[in-house]
């Protein structure tokens, strides 16, 4: 996949301009990491100078451009430049132009089209590019298999799905969270047990497990699990949240289930990981458009009750369990189809 390798070896880095791009902060990191690692093993008396790009002025900017007293080599980084003034791009666009030997300048931009005329002139002047895409919440599961591995360690589908349902589309926590895991471990191996134990109460149970209990139509198994889930802390608008993705999730797969398409691409379209699916092909028998539509009203209801026009939201989400199980399955009186 795309991120699973932040591409940083091939690029040359004193004389030329390498442009970090992309809204994924922990690839970005990364890369900036390995190119600064890289230089300074290249020339180990090399400066190193991270500037803001807020305020950036150019006296700042000659000045840890051209060495210092110690070291005539500089390794600059700017992060973001999509906050330097206009006023700098023409001087940074001219680096590229015209590289110097002894500079090492890398760019930082999170993405997006603030600076959009620096970042056309970095293009057309065909500088380095390494890219830091969004990691998509179907590709979690995968970057924890990667990100084990790239750490030396071991972690299945099945426990890297069951880490991300507790962490959520948080790159940067399952990452963290694989560290420790793995440091914890005798044999690098995280294990569906060990992630029940460091995560209980987001794990065991969490906001996504009640959704899929109420989708499944298990409304005593849901209420269980949501009253263990906010006695261990779970934010009630998370369960809203949870339910509320999960309805949208299988009417989008509801949309989607006429047409000849494979799991993978299913799940990238809907916008979840492909073990996801399986579960969305055995709830669409029991779900009809018209139940999936009323159950969305009823979370809207229960998630404006969590946020203050309740005085019990514990019982604003029991309610709102109770009324979107017992939707599944009802059809249209009128006989007509989903």
């Amino acid at each position: 996949m795309r991120w699973q390798d932040v591409r940083v070896e091939e690029t040359a880095i004193f004389g030329a301009v390498t442009l970090v791009s992309g809204p994924e902060a922990l690839l970005a990191e990364r890369a900036i990491r390995s190119l600064t690692q890289r230089a300074l093993a290249e020339r180990p008396e090399a400066s190193v100078t991270t500037l803001e790009g807020a305020g950036l002025d150019a006296s700042a900017l000659a000045q840890a451009t051209t060495g210092s007293l110690f070291a005539s080599d500089a390794i600059v980084i700017i992060n973001p430049i999509s906050e330097v003034p206009a006023e700098l791009f023409d001087t940074l666009a001219g680096y590229a132009k015209t590289p110097q030997s002894d500079l090492g300048l890398v760019l930082v931009h999170p993405g997006g089209v603030k600076g959009k005329r620096l970042l056309d002139a970095l293009k057309k002047a065909k500088v380095a590019v390494v890219d830091c895409p969004t990691i998509k919440p179907w590709e979690l599961a995968g970057f924890a298999i990667n990100e084990a591995r790239r750490v030396g360690g071991r972690i299945d589908q099945g426990t890297a799905a069951r880490l991300v349902e507790a962490l959520g589309a948080d790159a940067r926590a399952v990452a963290g969270a694989i560290r420790q895991l793995l440091d914890d471990s005798d044999d690098r191996v995280v294990t569906e047990a060990a992630v029940r134990r460091y995560f209980t109460g987001r794990a065991d149970v969490t906001s996504f497990t009640v959704a899929d209990h109420v989708m499944a139509g298990r409304r005593n198994e849901a209420l269980g699990a949501l009253r263990w889930a906010l006695d261990t802390g779970v934010a009630p608008v998370l369960v809203t949240s949870a339910v509320a993705a999960a309805v949208r999730q299988q009417g989008r797969y509801s949309d989607l289930a006429g047409q000849r398409m494979r799991d993978g691409d299913v799940a990238r379209e809907i916008g979840v990981p492909p073990w996801k699916v399986k579960d969305l092909v055995r709830h669409s028998r029991d779900w009809t458009a018209r139940g999936l539509a009323d159950a969305l009203q009823r979370v809207a209801v229960a998630d404006a009750a969590v946020k203050g026009s309740a005085a019990d939201p514990a019982f604003a989400l029991e309610r709102m369990v109770l009324d979107v199980a017992a939707l599944r399955g009802r059809r249209p009186e009128s006989g007509m189809g989903r």
